[in-house]
């Protein structure tokens, strides 16, 4: 057992150690040194039993008081040694709240899209309204009501994508353009109507650089008291120019479209060269950009319109290929392809 001046040397010793101590762990090291069950204070404890029973009470008070005095020393060191640390802690975490806050990366509409708003927006601020129909359409609008007969190569399943729903193999299909929209429009709305009809079209195309099933079209409708197709040329050459920029030139090449009669072809001076010849335009100076005509008549009555006192026209684009001219984008296959490399070029 150790002597009493062994003991209270021990506790000078480590309350020293213990002021000096740089760490809550440096003092909890002394701690169990000095006080843990191997420490000279807890054998002389154990040794207690077999001192004399007139020194014992003593030795038992000497022995509390010297342990007693090291465990308030180490808790005093522990606390100042932890507010220290929680200190730099705080300091090292702490974050100004006057600079300015970290921006997240924002996505942005798909060139498609931008395309798409751009050219609603043109024919809105003209007073046209936008409307919108089912993309699973029935035979009937996609075909029937557009004056295209059983006949035309069109309505065969290696042209049109047809749905499995009820006892007619052919009474269900994915339409084909947005011409139902108006078929539609027509029969629950009275003249004048001023529509355009964006959105997604199917058709059995393979995927190449200029095709794809899917697509998106913008079909336009004007139907009102002596509509000419002066009205559709000058239409059309103020969306030109509003989408393009001004100097474009156009023409319109005979066409036949079932939906429309007299039916044309609309090309426009190439954008890029002038119309002088270049890639974009094949080096003929004009770029195909959409089909347009008058309504035809049974398109009318089948509406329930009265051909005999109101007339329109109309005319469909692609907003893909509109997007393909305008940025040059080689393939249409990009703009449904997700490459980072392309899409951000156009945020």
């Amino acid at each position: 057992m150790a002597s009493l001046e062994d003991l209270t040397e021990l506790e000078t010793r480590a309350v020293a150690d213990v002021a000096a101590a740089a760490s809550v762990e440096a003092v909890d090291a002394i701690s169990t040194a000095a006080l843990g069950q191997s420490s000279p204070i807890a054998e002389a404890r154990r040794a207690l039993r077999d001192a004399d029973p007139d020194e014992r009470r003593a030795l038992g008070r000497a022995i509390s008081q010297i342990a007693t005095a090291i465990e308030a020393a180490v808790e005093e060191r522990r606390t100042v040694l932890a507010a220290a640390e929680r200190a730099l802690r705080l300091e090292a975490d702490r974050t100004d709240m006057t600079l300015p806050g970290r921006l997240p990366y924002r996505g942005a509409a798909h060139l498609v899209m931008q395309v798409w708003e751009e050219v609603v927006d043109i024919f809105t601020a003209i007073g046209y309204t936008v409307a919108s129909g089912p993309e699973v359409e029935t035979a009937y609008y996609n075909f029937d009501a557009l004056n295209t007969p059983p006949t035309h190569p069109a309505r065969l399943e290696s042209d049109t994508l047809y749905v499995e729903y009820g006892d007619d193999p052919e009474a269900v299909l994915l339409r084909t353009q947005t011409s139902p929209v108006q078929a539609r429009w027509m029969e629950s709305h009275d003249p004048p109507v001023y529509i355009v009809s964006p959105g997604r079209v199917y058709r059995r195309d393979a995927v190449d650089a200029t095709h794809t099933p899917v697509f998106h079209q913008m079909e336009g409708l004007a139907i009102d008291d002596n509509i000419t197709f002066a009205d559709l040329k000058g239409t059309l050459a103020y969306f030109i120019e509003k989408f393009f920029g001004p100097g474009g030139r156009q023409r319109f090449l005979p066409n036949f479209f079932p939906f429309t009669e007299p039916s044309a072809e609309m090309q426009f001076s190439c954008h890029v060269c002038d119309g002088s010849g270049c890639r974009t335009c094949g080096g003929t100076g004009w770029i195909e950009l959409l089909g347009c005509g008058m309504v035809d008549p049974f398109v009318l009555e089948t509406a329930g319109y009265d051909p005999t006192q109101v007339s329109g026209f109309a005319f469909g684009v692609g907003i893909d290929r509109l997007a393909m001219i305008r940025y040059e984008v080689p393939e249409l296959r990009y703009f449904f392809d997700a490459d980072m490399r392309v899409l951000e070029q156009y945020r």
